[in-house]
């Protein structure tokens, strides 16, 4: 079965990846003022935080069209498509990715063509490393040789169960733009609280907190390997927004805990720069 991975923009491909013609991402459109930039290989992560830095407006996002995920499909010479998106409590992507899905397999039947190139949209119900974490998934299910149906189904109860946690700066973005879901914000910057947070079904949930950044983030450390378990054959994806350094600190804090089967480090694109902000921290196992 040959095949071909696609995901929304906040896929958060290493730059390896974004080599390797198995992948592909469909870029969201940000919104910062007046000015909009598009979330693809022409992102400029330094200039977009400084003109966000400079803008009193909240950043926003806007999910694909159906029109761009269906010219992927029908450009992908492949037996199969598996397409990863934002979760669907946080961007309508999953949504277009499956009107797109819809509108391909009609026009193939009112052309009266037959249907070959199968296509499995899944909602990551997570973001970011979260997705590549699936994507990565998917890929090692692939190239076992196991068929569509099963790849399909097996991603879809990986989705169920992968964890994601991250530790940011601040959760104004998040507040402002109503992805907490009625979860308040912190406002404790006085005392250098941050939060750690999680996913529970695609919700963003607060798991604990901590004083200082780095304090936080072995928190968070500390919550994800007690949550996962046996870890030997696990694989850890961590994201950071314009921060190397720290992400080598989560790597190196990670492994004084337990062992992992690969550990793999990625820098956020524009939707996940938007949410988690500079120097923000996104982890998936």
């Amino acid at each position: 079965m040959t095949y071909k991975i696609i995901g929304d923009s906040c896929l958060d491909l290493t730059e390896e990846l974004k080599k390797d013609p198995g992948f592909q991402m469909i870029p969201l459109t940000l919104q910062v003022g007046n000015v909009q930039v598009i979330d693809d290989e022409t992102f400029d992560q330094s200039a977009f935080i400084e003109m966000v830095k400079a803008c009193p407006e909240c950043p926003k996002t806007a999910c694909p069209s159906p029109e761009s995920f269906k010219k992927a499909y029908e450009e992908a010479d492949v037996d199969a498509v598996f397409v990863i998106t934002l979760s669907n409590h946080l961007s309508g992507s999953y949504n277009s990715a499956v009107l797109a899905k819809e509108l391909y397999e009609e026009e193939k039947k009112e052309a009266g063509e037959t249907v070959t190139k199968k296509i499995a949209v899944i909602d990551s119900l997570s973001a970011s490393s979260g997705e590549l974490d699936q994507a990565l998934y998917i890929r090692d299910l692939c190239e076992q040789g196991l068929d569509f149906e099963t790849v399909a189904e097996m991603a879809e109860a990986y989705s169920h169960r992968m964890k994601t946690y991250f530790v940011l700066e601040t959760l104004d973005t998040l507040r402002k733009n109503g992805r907490l879901s009625g979860l308040q914000a912190f406002f404790a910057t006085a005392l250098n609280i941050k939060p750690v947070m999680g996913a529970e079904e695609g919700v963003i949930i607060k798991l604990d907190q901590a004083r200082g950044i780095n304090k936080a983030l072995q928190r968070m450390c500390d919550i994800a390997v007690k949550e996962t378990g046996d870890t030997s054959g696990k694989r850890v994806v961590i994201c950071h927004v314009n921060h190397q350094e720290r992400a080598l600190y989560v790597k190196a804090e990670l492994e004084k805990r337990a062992s992992f089967k690969e550990i793999v480090i990625t820098e956020a694109a524009g939707v996940a720069t938007v949410y988690a902000n500079d120097g923000g921290i996104i982890l998936a196992m």
